[in-house]
């Protein structure tokens, strides 16, 4: 396990009636505490840390402050509106750029619905007081991630390759770390090629190729696939490491999940290691 669910909901089962979503609160907090895996960034992998007070992302050419999103923090002084523009285009109300590894060339795609439901959820989150620190990055950030996001629909829900999509991308950002290539997401050339490390305190962990190669996820059958996403398990029983939020994954439904491997099952073959 990577980093703790919040702690107002660290004892809380999704139950089914959660997961189908009957209110937008009830969907945010499916995505934030499953799928969306929120708290893998915004709480600090310490034990005992308040969820989603912040802390220190320390990346080999940049520190990232992964900001307070509770309402004990200064998105209280927020609109939703503003919030929503911030998650999804990364631009703060202020007018600034929010900078890696937040996800925004992905979060671009998330559905009204669910963006709006992932508002909601935040704003019930325990307040947790904390000073504001800024991130340091020692190059230009861009003015923005693209043009104003007037509008997107959302896929169907179902066990699709389509909604399988859009959960491995706008909504879980798996294809952002594993689609690095020099420290950056490469869509175009890399699309779940993997190969990226992540150095830690459990060692290294290198970036899965998630691509149709012999050699990479199509050794391996849905189930294991699923097993090694929801409880970070390989089929010889070893563990995987982080930053997989695997704790948050492991809330998935089975539809979600088996959604994701088919979408990933389409992904053209790359050579792993390349």
């Amino acid at each position: 396990m990577f980093r703790p669910i919040a702690t107002a909901f660290a004892g809380l089962l999704l139950s089914t009636s959660l997961a189908s979503a009957e209110t937008p609160v009830e969907r945010g907090q499916y995505l934030v505490e499953g799928p969306a895996a929120c708290g893998n960034c915004h709480t600090s992998p310490v034990p005992g840390s308040p969820a989603y007070g912040g802390w220190s992302i320390m990346e080999p050419n940049f520190t990232a402050e992964a900001p307070n999103i509770t309402p004990g923090s200064r998105i209280a002084g927020w609109s939703d509106a503003e919030l929503a523009k911030a998650i999804r285009e990364g631009i703060r109300p202020d007018g600034s750029v929010i900078g890696p590894p937040m996800p925004i060339g992905l979060y671009r795609g998330l559905g009204d619905d669910d963006l709006a439901a992932i508002v909601a959820y935040v704003r019930t989150l325990e307040p947790v007081e904390t000073e504001f620190k800024a991130s340091q990055y020692p190059f230009p950030l861009p003015p923005a991630y693209g043009p104003p996001v007037d509008s997107v629909t959302a896929p169907e829900r179902g066990e699709t390759v389509e909604y399988g999509a859009y959960l491995a991308g706008p909504v879980a950002h798996c294809m952002e770390c594993h689609s690095l290539k020099n420290g950056m997401p490469d869509l175009e050339n890399n699309l779940g090629g993997g190969g990226h490390e992540w150095h830690g305190p459990w060692g290294i962990s290198v970036a899965a190729n998630l691509t149709s190669h012999p050699d990479a996820l199509a050794k391996y059958t849905d189930d294991e696939v699923i097993a090694m996403i929801t409880k970070g398990t390989r089929p010889d029983g070893s563990p995987m490491f982080p930053p997989m939020p695997y704790a948050h994954y492991a809330n998935m439904t089975d539809g979600d999940a088996k959604a994701v491997v088919a979408y990933l099952r389409t992904l053209p073959p790359i050579e792993p290691g390349n």
